[in-house]
C-alpha cells in the first residue's frame, strides 16, 4: 500500500500563501486532490459530494475579497499584511457548527436537529483567512462510539478518538491544520496515535459557543498540525488573550523549564512500551540540559477517575436530555449507555464531585509549585494505537490534566516495536498556554527529528 504520510507544514503553507508564492485556489485544489486520493482509505472526512466545487469557490471568494479590500492601496509596499491563515484549508470536527455544512456529530440523528449558529472558532478561522476543507469524523457525539476513520500509519489500527478524523487528516497530509475537541483525552490521544502535534489549550481559552456539548465543565477546543510551530500559529488566532509579540528571553522563558515526571498510580496506567519510550525521552532531554525530576503524584488517582466520570456522565446526560428523549433509538449503544449512567447520578453526588475537582486542581498546582516543577511530562497515551477499529483506546493518560483544565501538548516521540507512533505529553499551569507552546518547541528540538514518513504497512 502506498504511503498516506506526506506533509507540507502549516507554517510553510501559510507563508507561501501570504507571500503570494502560492494561491488559495491552487491550495484548495491540492487539498481536494489529496482528499480524493487518500480519504477512501483513511476516511477522515465526512463525505461531501460537492466538496471540490464548494472549496474552490470559497478559495476564489477569499482571494477576491482580499484583492477587493486592498485595491485602494497606493502600491504593493503599502498593502496591509494578509491574515495569518490566508487561504489555508482546515478540517473541522463534526461537532463544531459550520455555516453551509450539516452537523451530524457522528450520529444518525436528523442533521436539522443539531443545527445552530456557526461556532465562534470557525468565525475566527474565517477571519484569519482560512477556508473550511470539510467536516472531519468524530466518535458519536464525541463520546466513545468510534467513527470509520483509520490510522494513516496502519489502517488496521484505530486513530484514537473522539477527534479521530482531525488527527488522521493532518497525519495523512490532507490538510495542514484541523480543529478537534477534548473532554477527557480526545485531542492528545489521537495526536499520539497518529504521530502529529496536538494542542489542548487551557479550559475556556477558545470559546466553545457553537459546539455540540459533551460535558460542559471539561469541553475544550484544540488543534492539530505537523509541528509545534503550526499549532502555535493556529493558537495565536484562535485563543483569547494571546500575546501579540513573542515573549522569549524574559522571565521563566529565559531558561529551560524544570520537568516533572508524575510517578505513582497514574503513571503505572501506561504500558511497558510507553514507559520505556518515556525513559528514552528523559535521557534525551537531560542530555540537552533539561532538569527532569520524578515526583510522587496522585496517590488517590482511582478516586480522581471516579470524580471525573461522575461529573462527565452527569453532564452528558443533561446535554442530551431532549435529543435522547426524542431520538434515543438512533443513538449507538456506547453513547446511550453513557447517557443512562449519567441519568442515574443525582444532583448531590454531582455537587460532591465538583467540590472534589476544585480541591484536586488546587492540590495539583501546589504540588508543582512546591516541587519547583514548571511542566509535567508523561506518555500521551497508554501505548501505541490498538489493533482494530471497535475502540478509540484509553483516555486515562490525559484524564487528570483535563480534569484540572490544564494546557497540554502531544509531541511525536518515537515508535513502537510495530512501527506505530508514540507520543510525549507536556502539561503546564492553567493559563500559561503561550509558555507551554514555547517550551514544547524546545522539547521538540531536543527530542530530534523522528521519522514519521515511512510507508504505511496496513
Amino acid at each position: 500500500m502506498k504511503s498516506f504520510l506526506r506533509h507540507r507544514s502549516l507554517v510553510q503553507e501559510a507563508a507561501a500563501l501570504r507571500s503570494g508564492a502560492d494561491d488559495p485556489v491552487d491550495a484548495a485544489r491540492r487539498a481536494c486532490d489529496r482528499i480524493d486520493a487518500v480519504d477512501p482509505h483513511v476516511r477522515a472526512f465526512v463525505p461531501e459530494p460537492e466538496r471540490r466545487a464548494r472549496l474552490l469557490e470559497e478559495a476564489r471568494r477569499t482571494a477576491e475579497a482580499w484583492d477587493s479590500a486592498t485595491a485602494g492601496a497606493p502600491d504593493l509596499a503599502n498593502r496591509p499584511a494578509k491574515p495569518a491563515l490566508y487561504g489555508v484549508p482546515v478540517g473541522v470536527k463534526d461537532i463544531v457548527r459550520v455555516d453551509g455544512l450539516p452537523t451530524r456529530a457522528g450520529s444518525a440523528l436528523p442533521p436539522g436537529v443539531l443545527a445552530g449558529a456557526q461556532a465562534a472558532v470557525v468565525d475566527r478561522l474565517c477571519a484569519a483567512g482560512a477556508v473550511i476543507a470539510g467536516k472531519t469524523v468524530t466518535a458519536e457525539f464525541a463520546v466513545t462510539a468510534p467513527g470509520p476513520t483509520r490510522n494513516p500509519h496502519n489502517v488496521a489500527h484505530t486513530p484514537g478518538g473522539s477527534s479521530s478524523g482531525s488527527a488522521a487528516a493532518v497525519a495523512a497530509g490532507m490538510v495542514p491544520l484541523a480543529i478537534g475537541t477534548q473532554t477527557v483525552g480526545s485531542m492528545i490521544r489521537p495526536a499520539a496515535y497518529c504521530g502529529v502535534v496536538g494542542f489542548k489549550p487551557s479550559l475556556g481559552r477558545i470559546p466553545i459557543a457553537g459546539v455540540i456539548p459533551n460535558a460542559v465543565s471539561f469541553d475544550t477546543l484544540g488543534c492539530y498540525a505537523s509541528d509545534v510551530a503550526g499549532v502555535t500559529l493556529a493558537a495565536s488566532v484562535l485563543c483569547d488573550g494571546w500575546p501579540v509579540a513573542p515573549q522569549e528571553g524574559t522571565g521563566t522563558e529565559a531558561r529551560l523549564p524544570v520537568l516533572g515526571v508524575p510517578v505513582g498510580p497514574y503513571l503505572r496506567r501506561a504500558d511497558d512500551e510507553a514507559l520505556a519510550a518515556l525513559n528514552d525521552q528523559r535521557a534525551l532531554l537531560r542530555a540537552a540540559g533539561y532538569t527532569v525530576h520524578e515526583e510522587p503524584l496522585m496517590d488517590d488517582f482511582a478516586d480522581v477517575v471516579t470524580q471525573l466520570f461522575t461529573m462527565n456522565r452527569y453532564e452528558v446526560a443533561r446535554a442530551h436530555a431532549d435529543w435522547f428523549e426524542r431520538f434515543g433509538d438512533l443513538y449507538r449503544e456506547q453513547t446511550a449507555e453513557a447517557i443512562r449512567e449519567g441519568r442515574s447520578i443525582g444532583d448531590s453526588d454531582y455537587e460532591v464531585a465538583r467540590v472534589r475537582r476544585a480541591a484536586f486542581r488546587d492540590r495539583l498546582a501546589v504540588a508543582g509549585t512546591e516541587a519547583g516543577i514548571d511542566l509535567w511530562i508523561a506518555p500521551a497515551a497508554t501505548g501505541a494505537a490498538p489493533l482494530g477499529l471497535g475502540s478509540t483506546g484509553s483516555s486515562i493518560m490525559s484524564l487528570p490534566w483535563s480534569n484540572a483544565g490544564l494546557p497540554s501538548v502531544a509531541l511525536p516521540a518515537g515508535r513502537s516495536a510495530g512501527g506505530l507512533p508514540l507520543g510525549l505529553q507536556i502539561v503546564g499551569p492553567f493559563g500559561a498556554d503561550p509558555y507551554v507552546l514555547h517550551c514544547a518547541a524546545g522539547i521538540e528540538r531536543a527530542l530530534g527529528d523522528v521519522d514519521f514518513g515511512r510507508e504505511a504497512t496496513g
